[in-house]
């Protein structure tokens, strides 16, 4: 049983840990509340090969919501310019054998210029976004998360527009011929 006194307390540990430390007090926060905030998506490459559940992948999709790894959904695609031509191929995520961890296989060609846009989803409007750039060797080069400035100063994740990506993909490409 919780007293006024002690709920305050537990209040107050929430305020600077999170809402997590809420529930793990044991008080009697929603399950909605205890999911507030933004998940975060991290990248992880080169692969354990040692793990079955990642071998032979391209690289493990991290998703997080706070600090801890969190099964949420996991989608992508890759963005490429083949031969001057466009193209988007949809990316396919298999769990692995830690919490949050999905593996992700190269599903998209050789040739061309690649951007792989890879997001995970808390809620239909609460999603954080990577966007990895593969260079030419086919190796990974880049990783970006976008994020803005939100309450209290914190950098909350983005997602980009598609014309920010398409742009993004083509000034890549335009670098890409300039250099040869």
């Amino acid at each position: 049983m919780f007293t006024t006194r002690s709920f305050a307390r537990i209040t107050a540990l929430g305020i600077l840990f999170g809402a997590g430390a809420l529930v793990a007090a044991g008080s009697p926060v929603s399950a909605r509340t205890a999911v507030a905030g933004p998940p975060w998506i991290s990248i992880e490459t080169p692969v354990n090969p040692y793990d079955a559940t990642t071998k032979d992948a391209y690289l493990l999709v991290h998703a997080f919501h706070h600090g801890t790894p969190v099964a949420v959904p996991v989608s992508g695609t890759a963005e490429g310019i083949v031969n001057g031509e466009r193209r988007s191929v949809k990316l396919e995520f298999t769990p692995t054998s830690r919490a949050g961890a999905f593996a992700l296989r190269k599903q998209w060609g050789d040739a061309g210029i690649w951007t792989l846009v890879i997001a995970v989803h808390q809620h239909d409007n609460d999603a954080a976004q990577a966007l990895v750039e593969v260079g030419a060797d086919g190796e990974v080069t880049r990783i970006q998360v976008p994020t803005r400035v939100g309450e209290r100063n914190y950098r909350f994740p983005r997602e980009l527009s598609a014309q920010e990506i398409d742009s993004a993909l083509r000034l890549r490409a335009q670098t890409s011929v300039a250099k040869r």
